[in-house]
């Protein structure tokens, strides 16, 4: 599992610096810091941030490699079997929080989880997991569209199952239970996957990180020059909220890492420089922002809707 382990490895440093040159380039204006760091219990990572850029007004994309004597709770919930084994994870992850309200945030994250032996000689398991789901503050149709036909021909070589699959995966976890609300249109969400065997399984992972800036980028070209205001931009804040809520109380990414001993600093990166909540606010009827709520994070077939030639 080791020369597996470093094929995976290299592919996703290859990823961190494709998607970090392609967003830099975007913006046009800031460039990412890069921090290295290292885990006490083993391991490390390099976190880059871009802020305060013409486009970006924080952008976050992690690399990570760690690993334990025992895994944590949060990794064990559905594999109760796997407790105390030592882990290894290895994973990129990525927050965009734009600074025009009507480009959406976007989250992406690709991971590879291994285990060792178990005390009593059972053998090592190893899964791959990952996604990429949208949060848009003003919704537009042709963007829903775009974003869902982009997923779904990325994972449907691998069989047409898995893009239902997937996308129903990620409606049922995005979803902030306290409220009852999704927190975006949704995408790919897959965890615990190894059934295509480790070559296929892997090759799926490289699909679906390979399809987040073709999915994203034409999105930003779309709305990044939208003229805004004060209105606009407080319901952006509003609506960040609901981010900050579920990556505390529900992310289980966020759970594993602070679980893990990871690097608070590196694991809440994914959280925006500036957020609002204004008790009980209801969005004005029939208004673009009620419609986000109403209309845009009900649970939809994006994918099977046509998408008009002016898109």
């Amino acid at each position: 599992m080791s020369a597996a382990l470093a094929t995976v490895e290299r592919y996703l440093t290859e990823l961190q610096d494709r998607i970090c040159g392609a967003l830099a380039a975007d913006d046009g204006e800031a460039s990412f810091v890069e921090d290295a760091w290292t885990r006490t219990e083993g391991g490390g990572g390099r976190t880059r941030v871009l802020s305060n850029g013409a486009l970006f007004e924080k952008a976050g994309v992690a690399f990570s490699r760690v690993h334990g004597s025992r895994l944590p709770p949060s990794a064990t919930q559905h594999r109760p079997e796997l407790a105390g084994r030592p882990w290894t994870a290895v994973g990129v992850s990525l927050v965009l929080h734009p600074r025009n309200p009507y480009v959406p945030t976007s989250h992406a994250n690709v991971r590879f989880f291994t285990t060792g032996e178990a005390e009593d000689g059972s053998s090592p398991v190893w899964w791959f997991g990952g996604g990429f789901d949208l949060t848009p503050y003003y919704g537009f149709e042709e963007d829903a569209i775009h974003w869902h036909q982009t997923a779904r021909a990325a994972v449907e070589p691998f069989g047409s199952e898995l893009y239902p699959r997937f996308k129903r995966q990620c409606d049922d976890y995005f979803l902030l239970k306290h409220r009852q609300e999704a927190r975006g249109i949704g995408g790919l969400f897959f965890d615990d996957f190894n059934t295509l065997g480790f070559d296929a399984s892997f090759g799926l992972l490289r699909a679906v990180g390979d399809a987040f800036l073709p999915a994203y980028r034409p999105i930003i070209a779309r709305r990044r020059d939208t003229p805004y205001g004060e209105r606009e931009r407080n319901f952006q804040l509003y609506r960040r909220g609901r981010y900050v809520e579920f990556n505390l109380v529900w992310d289980r990414g966020t759970h594993f890492g602070l679980q893990s001993g990871g690097r608070t600093e590196s694991i809440l990166m994914s959280l925006p420089p500036l957020v609002r909540w204004d008790y009980g606010w209801t969005p004005p009827a029939d208004s673009p922002e009620a419609r986000l709520t109403e209309y845009f994070l009900q649970p939809r077939d994006w994918a099977a809707m046509p998408l008009s030639p002016s898109a």
